[in-house]
């Protein structure tokens, strides 16, 4: 019905031919901008009620009484129900260690956070399918696990800047909200997120229709194709400097996949530009200092990397 609607839109208004690129580019833009913003309202007005029962005191009263894996597991899987960006996941990450959290913990949600969510796992599995998703999602976790542990075995609390450390946590008493409340809290957080990242998801979408239509398949094979062992580095190095939430990188994922590039490529590159963001490492370097950031962009960047020639190698199975 929408796709429909949306055909009509173009020919009959616009008097566009899907099969011209303008045409389709237009077709491309207006289809995904509505879906990823119907999608995106409605997940996050989920998952944000849910997060209502997780206010940071509480959460870090259940990690507190962890030790060991389940503690960073646990932590990997609190950042899931975070729909937050990177720059975002940073306050709490602040609060965690300034309540004395272990490192190896507050790594794996920051990790985590901006990384894998609900909200993601639903849209990739719009996009690709749900094997995908799910896959994705997995080796999200895997990735903050692993790296929180590294972090919390090299023993580098002396790297975290002063002021956090210091910093006193109040302890609040648990709020008793009522549904009205959670569902006022959902919607205030679908307002400021779309506020945050609309304009994300228009560049994301935008960029995807240009690679759809204007850039011919072999050009793109030709720079970042499955084939050549160079095309997951150069998709982290391009991914680093951007910052996006995954909401605004998908359509790009979606159409870089329809040109032929692989899908453990495409992965890298989502991850690099949700988890490496470059304005969310100049902020991090106010957190912590030079060797311990180095110890984490070392650690997610290898891990990112592993990841995409892992879903090159074994993308067959999935799709």
């Amino acid at each position: 019905m929408e796709v429909n609607l949306v055909r009509l839109l173009v020919e009959d208004v616009f008097g566009l031919d899907l099969a011209s690129r303008v045409g389709g580019s237009l077709h491309f833009f207006i289809y995904d901008v509505i879906k990823i913003f119907i999608l995106l309202s409605a997940l996050i007005f989920l998952i944000s009620w849910i997060q209502s029962y997780f206010p940071p005191e509480r959460t870090r009263r259940i990690l507190g009484s962890m030790h060991g894996y389940k503690a960073n597991l646990t932590g990997a899987l609190l950042g899931t129900v975070t729909p937050f960006c990177s720059c975002s996941s940073i306050p709490l990450f602040i609060g965690f260690t300034s309540s004395g959290l272990p490192l190896a913990v507050t790594f794996s949600f920051l990790i985590s956070s901006p990384l894998v969510d609900l909200a993601s796992m639903i849209l990739l599995a719009s996009v690709f399918n749900w094997s995908i998703a799910l896959a994705y999602v997995v080796v999200g976790i895997i990735l903050a696990v692993v790296g929180g542990t590294l972090i919390g075995k090299a023993q580098m609390e002396q790297y975290v800047e002063a002021f956090v450390t210091q910093h006193k946590v109040l302890e609040l008493p648990g709020e008793q909200l009522t549904l009205r409340d959670r569902l006022a809290y959902a919607r205030d957080q679908v307002s400021e997120i779309a506020q945050r990242v609309w304009l994300y998801v228009l560049l994301g979408v935008g960029v995807g229709a240009a690679i759809h239509n204007w850039i011919p398949a072999d050009v793109i094979t030709a720079a970042i194709g499955q084939d050549h062992w160079w095309s997951v580095p150069l998709a982290v190095l391009v991914g680093v400097p951007m910052y996006a939430d995954i909401f605004g990188t998908l359509p790009i994922a979606e159409a870089l996949v329809g040109k032929g590039v692989g899908i453990g490529t495409v992965l890298a590159f989502m991850m690099a530009v949700t988890a490496l963001s470059l304005p969310s490492l100049i902020m991090l370097k106010k957190v912590v200092k030079a060797p311990l950031l180095a110890l984490f962009f070392g650690i997610v960047i290898v891990g990112i990397m592993l990841i995409g020639y892992l879903f090159n190698s074994f993308s067959y199975l999935l799709l």
